[in-house]
């Protein structure tokens, strides 16, 4: 039996440090740890898929949370699947279960629905805040740093979109951007 880690965060911005270390410290080999930085909605990720490679029967697949390894319940249940398969099970440092026989599949399965549940109603309640903040005036995004007035003298004084872009200090294609909007108005 041979250990196996993956870990996966969803952007490029965050780090897999502390589930690579739990991983390490559950006595996994760091060459048998495999990573991702991808959404967990996608299951075609590089670091899952050459794990697949790897991977035997009578290996074991450390994952330090249960949504580390997948997001949706029908892609969870998928994966469980796969690797049982292969003969491979799956162990969730966090949650304490694994796949090891029929009744922690089918514990896997609940609570990966429940997770799904619960971050559908996560997104609805920020959706409903944002919608409420919205009918309040609050307004979404970066301020607009481009002087618009500005752009549109330019334009009046006949340059065109590339030294427009030199004199306001913006990239060219904002120029058009911005003298589209300027057209529709």
């Amino acid at each position: 039996m041979r250990l196996f880690g993956y870990a996966r965060v969803s952007t490029s911005q965050q780090s897999l440090d502390i589930q690579v270390k739990a991983l390490k410290e559950a006595g996994v080999r760091k060459d048998r740890i495999f990573t991702d930085k991808a959404s967990g909605k996608e299951l075609d990720r590089a670091g899952l898929n050459l794990l697949k490679l790897k991977v035997e029967e009578g290996d074991v697949l450390l994952v330090k949370k249960l949504d580390r390894l997948g997001r949706d319940t029908s892609d969870m249940v998928n994966l469980v699947k796969e690797f049982d398969r292969m003969g491979v099970k799956i162990r969730f440092l966090d949650d304490g279960i694994s796949t090891e026989g029929p009744m922690g599949k089918m514990v896997v399965t609940i609570l990966t629905a429940v997770a799904e549940a619960e971050r559908h109603r996560i997104l609805e309640r920020t959706n409903e805040g944002r919608l409420e903040a919205k009918l309040k005036g609050i307004k979404f995004g970066r301020k607009r740093t481009i002087d618009r007035d500005k752009v549109k003298s330019f334009r009046s004084a006949g340059m065109g979109a590339t030294e427009i872009a030199k004199q306001a200090g913006i990239g060219r294609s904002t120029v058009y951007k911005l003298l589209k909007e300027m057209d529709r108005r």
